[in-house]
């Protein structure tokens, strides 16, 4: 296992998606008719040689020459547009889209693996993808039929790329306050204003760069009832299809990032000249609507990106782990004779090693069962069922895109501590991946944006159904699981979800008393305590089913004492991989699950300080008003 490539954990994948949700049992719809598991299995494959022997290989080189920027235009580095061009021929651009318009029509869930593949591979890489993705499919939901035609078949070809042009510099994650304007010109509208932080918003990678553009149109509703949706192509195009004019829209700065250096952040320019042409998605003041409607899979994509960056991190620690030698075997520590000892048999190693191992095992399967639900969300026949999944998913996802974001960010910190001195040095590829997940976090709606949208809309609506479903399929579970070898596992999270339900109940409680404050206060850190019951759903589960085939290996080879069984695990990868995933389990119910008391007792204190302090110099700072 290498320590400076990038390598991928395929039995885990393979598991949690085929042994452990078996989604080609669960994805027996009409649109996946084609697919079955042994289809599944091999375009996995495929997908896992692309990153590691072509994707992979580039990213130090993407991340030191990075996208530059000149008059008005920005250059990708030259390695970026050849793997680009190679991923759109080999059809990985086109995935999961729909097939009349030339995409494969794989499910979602399929999708997230792929995500997590190439942004593990090359987190720069894969968000040209996530943004042509997210814009084309509102195009596809939205936009007239002419406006399918006229686009999807480019953007999910990858011929041409697409962004979403929300964020402005008076508004940041404030939409109701962007100043853009869009001014009726018959047919379309001109366009007017200033965009920042655009991922793509500018490169020269496609042909052509499709534009999603939040504006206002002046007399409508004040506020975020007010915003319309508007396709805006850098180059507009003719009623062949072929490429016309140079449209009015221009990136007149990149910003110089802490990570994801090929990824350019475009500061965009719409109307300079006042010719910036635009055209309707959808309806009038529909533009917020039809954002949050795909906003879902954004996020999904976002959450896959703190996957991505624990997993690979966790490969390339564990790699030299295996290599490194420093210092003597910890029982031979007095003996200044003793041979050197590879450090993954270090104990302090093996507890790093082991958080990660489960944090990143514990989110991927989290965020696999929570696209399997978007799947199911927008395929199952059966209404209840259909709900069910749609409610799942709007309460797993600012889970998903919080704590898996927050947590693969740790986990890329725990490596570079597991490397030491090297971890810190660009000789090995930690800190560009620590470096590369912490965005994260941040874009896509931050994490506490997450936290606030989990607290006040998804627990606090519909009378706090979604939670209860969720508590209700858990426990059902865990019922199930009493009687199981694993009984004392069981007990111990059950604890953990009984308190989950006990703060969840409290909260609601504060806030049907109008207790805003303090729950707000209480959003994040309940985020986490959420994360990690969920974290530990899905690492029980999995351990309750790999226990069980373990117990069938050593019966199928005789394995009968503690040393057969020891010598089996030792040399049978299939014995050594379940019974990893039952120690990984174990070290994360006993480990990280107790972290939730102590969130517990954060939440319960009803500490108000925060709320309560002067802050140096706030005095001076108006309070705005109601």
């Amino acid at each position: 296992m290498p320590s400076i490539e990038y390598s991928v954990d395929k039995r885990d994948i393979f598991f949690t998606l085929f042994e452990q949700l078996k989604i080609h049992e669960h994805l027996k719809f009409d649109a996946f008719a084609d697919f079955d598991k042994e289809v599944y299995e091999m375009t996995l494959d495929e997908a896992v040689r692309f990153c590691v022997e072509a994707l992979g290989p580039i990213n130090r080189e993407c991340d030191q020459v990075g996208a530059t920027f000149e008059a008005q235009k920005v250059t990708m580095p030259d390695a970026f547009k050849r793997l680009y061009k190679l991923y759109c021929e080999s059809g990985w651009a086109g995935f999961s889209h729909n097939p009349e318009y030339g995409g494969k029509g794989f499910p979602l869930t399929m999708n997230t693996v792929l995500d997590e593949l190439i942004t593990g591979a090359n987190t720069s890489f894969a968000l040209l993808p996530l943004l042509t993705h997210g814009s084309s499919h509102l195009i596809e939901a939205f936009g007239t039929e002419a406006q399918k035609k006229m686009y999807c078949e480019k953007m999910y070809s990858g011929e041409w790329g697409g962004t979403m042009c929300l964020t402005e510099p008076q508004a940041g994650s404030d939409l109701a306050s962007i100043k853009t304007i869009a001014e009726p010109q018959g047919d379309h509208y001109l366009l007017t204003g200033t965009k920042i932080f655009i991922t793509f918003g500018d490169q020269d990678a496609t042909d052509n760069i499709v534009h999603l553009v939040l504006a206002k149109i002046p007399g409508g509703p004040v506020g975020t009832k007010g915003i319309s949706l508007f396709v805006v192509p850098k180059y507009e195009v003719n009623p062949d299809g072929t490429l016309g004019e140079r449209n009015d829209v221009y990136c007149n700065r990149i910003e110089h990032k802490m990570g994801i250096h090929s990824s350019p952040t475009c500061v965009m320019d719409f109307g300079s000249e006042g010719k910036c042409k635009g055209w309707l998605v959808g309806k009038e003041h529909h533009g917020m609507m039809q954002m949050f409607q795909m906003m879902n899979e954004a996020r999904l994509g976002v959450a896959t990106q703190g996957l991505a960056g624990a997993a690979a991190s966790y490969m390339s620690a564990l790699g030299y782990a295996l290599e490194r030698k420093q210092g003597s075997h910890y029982t031979s520590f007095k003996n200044p004779a003793a041979p050197r000892s590879e450090i993954v048999f270090h104990p302090d190693v093996r507890r790093m090693l082991m958080s990660m191992k489960a944090y990143t095992e514990g989110i991927r399967g989290m965020l696999y069962a929570t696209a399997l639900y978007a799947d199911k969300s927008n395929h199952e026949t059966d209404s209840e069922a259909k709900e069910f999944a749609l409610h799942m998913l709007e309460l797993l996802i600012p889970v998903c895109k919080a704590y898996a974001s927050d947590m693969g960010f740790r986990v890329c910190e725990t490596a570079i501590q597991v490397y030491g001195g090297y971890g810190y040095t660009q000789d090995y590829p930690v800190e560009q991946y620590m470096r590369d997940t912490k965005i994260a976090s941040i874009y896509e709606g931050s994490n506490g944006i997450q936290a606030l949208d989990l607290f006040a809309r998804k627990l606090g609506t519909k009378k706090g159904l979604r939670y209860q479903q969720f508590s209700q399929m858990v426990h059902g579970k865990v019922e199930g699981w009493k009687s199981h070898p694993l009984a004392s596992l069981v007990s111990s999270f059950e604890d953990a979800l009984n308190t989950l339900d006990a703060v969840t109940k409290e909260l609601l409680g504060g806030m049907a008393k109008g207790e805003l404050a303090h729950g707000l206060l209480s959003a994040t850190p309940y985020l986490e305590m959420f994360g990690n019951v969920g974290s530990a759903y899905y690492l029980l589960d999995g351990a309750v089913l790999a226990h069980d085939k373990l117990q069938t290996l050593f019966a199928d080879n005789g394995a009968e004492t503690a040393e057969q069984k020891t010598a089996l695990i030792r040399n049978n990868n299939d014995a050594a991989f379940y019974h990893g995933k039952v120690c990984t389990a174990q070290f994360f119910v006993h480990n990280i699950l107790p972290k939730n008391l102590s969130i517990a007792a954060t939440i319960r204190s009803q500490d108000m300080s925060a709320m309560d302090i002067l802050f140096q110099d706030e005095r001076d700072v108006e309070v705005p008003s109601a």
